[in-house]
């Protein structure tokens, strides 16, 4: 006969954390990528500008850059520190604490675009980027309860909730924010709808999510570190560490390099869609869908289809430069069918860059080193974003629209020039790679 404790704790056992933890990532995701149609119209002459009558076109340029600074910069900080509390107090409490964080944080940021308020953006970002760090505590949940057979399969289902919130967030920022637009002449949006309507729905969600989590999440780590300290610095040393292991030095500096132009690119796309080719909230929102869904079917399609026949660092060698000749295209193009005719080949390069990345990362790192590998490019990764997004605003008003573009496609050329010099492959066995060292 069983006592009341052990049928709570077999009730607990008996939860399926995937669903909670899945719809974690997703709506992180979700609110990475939702700002992107919302970009243009906090500065430019529309009923949601945020900026003052008398700032210039380049001060809101400059302003943008910052605010999408922060999200990355407070990310950067938070993810191992909310790990390190999910170790001492439980994956449950953390995430229900952070889902709650990023729910005000989404609705702080549409307060502050409804009153004009660039204080309050920024508050709404900052929350947003500590409490979005909670990335880490759900896939630290997903290795609780994951065995050998199920590992890979679960970290897929988080691969695709990346894939799916960077699908769903745009899409949901342009239609959300444009009222009487038509969906497929299915219905047209209400009146009512504006740009803070995509930020009070994923508020909703987050606060659906954060139900789910207290209600339906099992705690999955049954040996809390309750002594442990927190280290504040570990992002730092994070850093620190990657750039100055032999092993993993070269693929690090390839991906900041990566990161940082891709993010030159995401930043402004919508401002530089807007300005030259005249697109709307809607439309960025559905052409960066559209990326989306190509980069995952990619991702799906075609990356285990070439993993048997190229190894990870092949398919690098040539994935950064053909992005970067792609992403020129974007900058050439004239007309707006050239730029959706781009979107095939560019996200053929840039799901086998993104993809391949990781996998050598993990490759590279000592054995059984393998979490600390990925966590290190985690935080290599956010801080990329940072001066990148910094920097994107200022050249932008300093130049032109599409000057971005150039920096972006300079920066991941940079990146396969860097890996094809420094990286040096280590063979054993009947040529078969099966370890990588970096060169020195």
């Amino acid at each position: 006969m069983t006592t009341p404790t052990e049928n709570i704790a077999t009730a607990e056992r008996q939860k399926n954390p995937m669903l909670p933890v899945f719809l974690t990532v997703f709506i992180d995701l979700v609110g990475f990528s939702i700002l992107i149609p919302i970009f243009p119209l906090l500065i430019n002459n529309t009923p949601f500008r945020v900026t003052p009558a008398d700032w210039s076109a380049r001060d809101g340029l400059i302003m943008l850059g910052f605010l999408q600074a922060v999200y990355p910069l407070c990310t950067f900080f938070a993810a191992p520190i909310l790990g390190q509390l999910s170790d001492r107090f439980g994956r449950r409490p953390v995430l229900a604490f952070s889902i709650a964080g990023t729910a005000i944080g989404y609705a702080i940021f549409a307060l502050g675009i409804s009153s004009a308020s660039i204080p309050m953006l920024f508050l709404g970002r900052a929350i947003d980027g500590f409490t979005g760090g909670n990335i880490a505590v759900a896939q630290a949940a997903v290795g609780d309860v994951s065995t050998d057979k199920n590992r890979a399969k679960n970290f897929g289902l988080i691969g695709a909730a990346f894939g799916l919130g960077f699908i769903i967030g745009p899409y949901l920022g342009g239609r959300l924010s444009a009222p009487h637009r038509s969906f497929y002449h299915l219905f047209t949006t209400p009146g009512w709808f504006s740009a803070t309507t995509p930020f009070w729905f994923a508020a909703g969600l987050c606060v659906v999510n954060c139900v789910m989590v207290i209600t339906r999440f099992p705690e999955t780590i049954h040996h809390k570190d309750h002594d442990k300290r927190i280290q504040l610095g570990t992002s730092m040393r994070n850093v620190v560490s990657g750039f100055t292991s032999a092993r993993l030095r070269v693929p690090l500096a390839a991906s900041f390099l990566f990161n940082a132009g891709f993010t030159f690119f995401t930043t402004f796309f919508g401002v530089y869609l807007a300005r030259r080719f005249g697109f709307t909230q809607a439309s960025t929102g559905d052409y960066f869908a559209l990326v989306g869904l190509a980069i995952a079917v990619t991702q799906v399609v075609l990356v285990p289809r070439v993993a048997p026949r190229l190894a990870d660092y092949q398919v690098l060698w040539f994935a950064f430069f053909g992005l970067a000749l792609t992403m020129s295209g974007y900058f050439l193009a004239t007309s707006t069918w050239q730029m959706y005719a781009i979107i095939p080949v560019f996200t053929v390069f840039n799901g086998l860059a993104m993809a391949n990345q990781s996998t050598l990362i993990s490759r590279s790192a000592e054995p059984g080193r393998q979490g600390e590998a990925m966590g290190i490019s985690s935080s290599v990764m956010n801080l990329a974003q940072v001066p990148a997004s910094i920097l994107v605003g200022y050249v932008t008003a300093s130049v032109t629209s599409n000057t971005p573009l150039v920096v972006s496609c300079a920066c991941i050329a940079a990146a396969g020039i860097v890996f094809v010099i420094a990286f040096r492959p280590t063979f054993v066995g009947h040529g078969k790679p099966v370890a990588v060292s970096s060169a020195h």
